[in-house]
């Protein structure tokens, strides 16, 4: 035992763990929103046994991939049009490809449905079945937990440290999720934004998709957006929030000091 809790293997986890709560706030966006489609009454419930169930399926594919990590990097088949469209799919690709277009499509129906709304204090909304809603919580979970996993893969081999790590970023996320879920709830002006940060999250997903898949339009290679782009972009959305709502905070005192006067 002394061989495995070294220095090297804690100073490790706690990177890993720190890793997986920063990786995890995206995903965490999104079981905040897709668990509002559950029963108002099961949503606590839907977040922690979607984040349970997931962190169990996170550990059987680290194990999974450790052994067999070349099967998700070998292609699978290839789609060519002449002059047009050039590719090599994986089972890597194919799962973020497919798991981003899916969450471009999740905020973009959200945003559709916030724009038809006419009465947000009687907003009704046909709740889904709370299974179903389970079931894409744990799918787009697994969809994320690639990211974490083969960053975790790239810094330690050993199982142990690796498995922890995911536990622990699982128990901050099951911590956390009623904490934004319930902030989201209150503040309802930022639940725009967001979705669009869930849009650019797909967005990020899908050119990444794209990039392993070697997927070319017209012979230009499709190009994985950088995490330090969308940082950037992240900042530029919230901040562009912050901005206009004070703006409009300002616009509302100066109507009233009208009126009054």
């Amino acid at each position: 035992m002394e061989t495995v809790f070294t220095i090297d293997n804690l100073i490790t986890l706690g990177l890993l763990t720190l890793l997986q709560a920063v990786l995890g706030f995206d995903n965490l966006l999104y079981i905040s929103i897709e668990s509002k489609r559950a029963p108002a009454e099961k949503q606590a419930m839907v977040r922690r046994l979607g984040i349970g169930i997931a962190v169990i399926l996170r550990i059987i594919l680290l194990f999974a991939l450790m052994k067999v990590i070349s099967y998700f990097k070998d292609p699978l088949f290839a789609l060519h049009v002449k002059n047009i469209l050039h590719s090599s799919f994986n089972l890597h690709s194919l799962v973020v490809l497919l798991g981003g277009g899916f969450i471009i499509y999740t905020a973009t129906r959200e945003i559709l449905h916030m724009m038809s709304i006419e009465d947000m204090e009687a907003e009704d909304r046909k709740s889904q079945s709370t299974g179903l809603v389970i079931f894409w919580i744990v799918s787009m979970n697994v969809v994320f937990s690639f990211d974490s996993i083969l960053s975790a893969m790239a810094l330690s081999d050993v199982f142990w440290v690796m498995a922890v790590a995911i536990i622990a970023g699982g128990v901050l996320m099951i911590w956390l999720a009623d904490r934004v879920a319930l902030f989201l709830q209150k503040n309802r002006m930022y639940e725009v934004l967001g979705l669009f940060i869930l849009f650019v999250v797909g967005i990020m997903l899908v050119t990444e998709g794209g990039h392993l898949a070697h997927l070319r339009f017209f012979g230009h290679e499709v190009i994985p957006m950088s995490k330090a782009t969308f940082y950037f972009v992240i900042s530029v959305l919230v901040l562009t929030d912050f901005v206009q709502g004070r703006y409009q905070k300002k616009l509302m005192r100066m109507k009233e000091l009208k009126i009054k006067s």
